[in-house]
């Protein structure tokens, strides 16, 4: 969960309570990651992975992504912020591999995308395990195909940004996860990771018995008290005045499922530019964050949000688990 949420003693948690968890290499430095990851060192001999961001290309359509920046002057104005340069960048892939061949993890997943086959064998070869996440039967097929170890399954039910190749509109893209699942379970070996949506034991024991070898859930830790998200954030998690989630470009360019706040009903117009957007609206977020303005925060969530829990993150682990046969 990259932006905060997971934090090294989260993961560290995870890995004493026998999960894998998997620190956000996103929107972080090269450094920052090398110390979050002494940091994990320091804390647990168990395993852990890291997850990096695959860039994508610049927005094909500069005077809409303007355009829409634009837009959001008025409430950008009103909390008392500047929005930021809408530029691109690949938020230093290069740096950050070169951090994990350093210092490898047990795993690096790579999400929005594959890399080339190079990266998968320089990863490999250095003793990481290499997780692709995709989120079609296709993509699950190009990512066996340049040499993944295994493949996390996405469901459309997943909260934050979809881990798809691309960043259009395709018919057809957003499987959820079960029929995913099934699918490419019947086309690939591979172990298979079940991840979107999953709230309580018996969706970790359902993925389980359709062929998952593992379940990833982010949202079902974003309340526990290892968690970095911010207080307002968990809070609204609780709130009941939010009541569902949608897949939303407003805040970052990239479909995202988060809770339908006021922010997502009123720009449904944002255009396909990721990270120009995110960087752009960057300030706005961090702003209503520090006003505690839930409705113009990016509040992103997985369909279970409900079933969070303020609990720590072994005790969430253990019942997510309970459901499973000894």
């Amino acid at each position: 969960m990259a932006g905060g949420p997971t934090t090294p003693a989260l993961v560290a948690a995870a890995a004493e309570a026998g999960a894998l968890g998997f620190l956000a290499g996103g929107y972080k430095t090269p450094v920052a990651l090398a110390v979050e990851i002494e940091s994990v060192r320091a804390a647990t001999g168990g395993a852990f992975g890291v997850n990096l961001f695959v860039p994508g290309r610049p927005a094909a359509d500069p005077e809409a992504v303007s355009a829409y920046v634009g837009s959001l002057e008025p409430e950008a104005t009103a909390l008392g912020a500047e929005l930021g340069e809408p530029r691109w960048d690949d938020d230093d892939f290069a740096g950050k591999v070169d951090v994990v061949l350093a210092d490898p993890p047990d795993a690096v997943s790579f999400t929005f995308g594959c890399p080339s086959p190079d990266v998968l064998q320089a990863v490999r070869g250095a003793g990481s395990m290499v997780v692709i996440t995709v989120t079609t039967p296709d993509e699950a097929a190009r990512a066996e195909a340049a040499g993944a170890d295994c493949l996390c399954l996405q469901g459309s039910e997943a909260g934050a940004h979809r881990g798809s190749f691309g960043n259009d509109d395709r018919p057809q893209q957003d499987w959820s996860l079960m029929p995913l699942l099934e699918r490419v379970a019947a086309q690939s070996e591979l172990p298979l990771i079940a991840a979107g949506g999953m709230a309580g034991p018996q969706d970790v024991a359902a993925a389980v018995k359709a062929g998952a070898a593992m379940a990833q859930l982010g949202t079902a830790f974003l309340r526990c008290r290892e968690s970095g998200a911010n207080e307002v954030y968990k809070a609204a998690l609780a709130d009941p005045r939010f009541t569902a989630t949608a897949i939303t470009r407003a805040f970052s360019g990239r479909r995202a499922r988060a809770l339908v706040n006021g922010f997502v009903q009123g720009h449904h117009d944002a255009p396909a530019a990721y990270p120009e957007i995110n960087n752009a609206t960057r300030t706005l977020r961090a702003a209503a964050t520090a006003q505690a303005d839930a409705d113009h925060m990016s509040l992103y969530a997985g369909e279970g949000f409900l079933a969070a829990e303020e609990r720590t993150a072994g005790e969430i682990i253990e019942r997510l688990v309970s459901g499973l046969a000894p």
